[in-house]
């Protein structure tokens, strides 16, 4: 239980693709966390499982999960910068476990503490403004489990809305697929690409200088198709403009 006074421990699931490809979005975290009065520890880590879960191999997937509940014990809450690994932890931990009470309990437990890293910030920790110096057109792409899982809509437009310099013009469709799905993006390649297509048209219909969204597999995949189109649309994880950590390029692009 905590006091009134005690800062909250967040674990930060960072993710594997933050890890392996866009670090800059866990530094991102970490500092909005820190900002919103969190204490943050980042445990050893490794993937959340979706991959295996997807794909049907729930032996992998379970053993996945089973490290991720251990290593994060110790923390009040889980948080991660990806509405996809969190609904994953937050929604498939507990039916993976349903055949036995004592790991279905510690699964709940932890589902019960897991939150998206942007509705965490806005839900939990009351956080109604971002100290950002970023400045530019920008439209969002609502994640699918970001915003079907999770419950992710609001949440980073109402942070957006107190930057200054930031204007939000919404794309049409803009709670449509981009078209990654992770393992489907791989096994339906064809399909994939048509939806990321009528995706893109729609970003560049917004006219704007930078699409915004919370999972990285999203935006890697947008912004390699708007790169294959010779756009000049930056894309940036949310984080990273609502921390004002964008030093990094643009994920695919150059730097703003």
């Amino acid at each position: 239980m905590l006091t009134q006074a005690a800062k909250p421990r967040v674990g930060l699931f960072a993710t594997c693709l933050v890890d392996l490809f866009r670090p800059s979005v866990g530094f991102a975290a970490v500092k909005l966390l820190e900002d919103a009065g969190c204490e943050v520890v980042v445990p050893s880590q490794t993937c959340c499982g979706q991959p295996a879960f997807n794909s049907g191999d729930r032996a992998n997937a379970k053993a996945i999960a089973t490290q991720v509940i251990e290593a994060f014990s110790g923390v009040d809450f889980i948080v991660a910068p990806s509405g996809s690994c969190g609904g994953m932890m937050a929604r498939h931990y507990p039916e993976l476990f349903t055949d036995d009470p004592n790991l279905a309990r510690k699964a709940q437990e932890f589902a019960d503490k897991t939150h998206e890293l942007v509705s965490f910030l806005t839900d939990v920790m009351m956080v109604s403004s971002v100290n950002s110096n970023f400045t530019g057109t920008v439209t969002y792409h609502d994640s699918c489990s970001g915003l079907r899982e999770m419950g992710v809509q609001s949440q980073p437009r109402k942070l957006l809305a107190s930057i200054p310099g930031v204007t939000l013009k919404e794309m049409a469709e803009k709670d449509v697929c981009c078209g990654f799905g992770g393992m489907f993006a791989v096994k339906y390649g064809e399909i994939s690409n048509a939806i990321v297509e009528k995706k893109t048209a729609n970003i560049e219909a917004a006219q704007v200088e930078t699409l915004l969204a919370g999972d990285l597999g999203c935006l890697m995949n947008m912004s390699g198709k708007l790169s294959r189109q010779g756009s000049k649309v930056q894309v940036r994880h949310i984080a990273e403009v609502l921390a004002g950590m964008v030093d990094e390029p643009s994920i695919g692009g150059a730097k703003k």
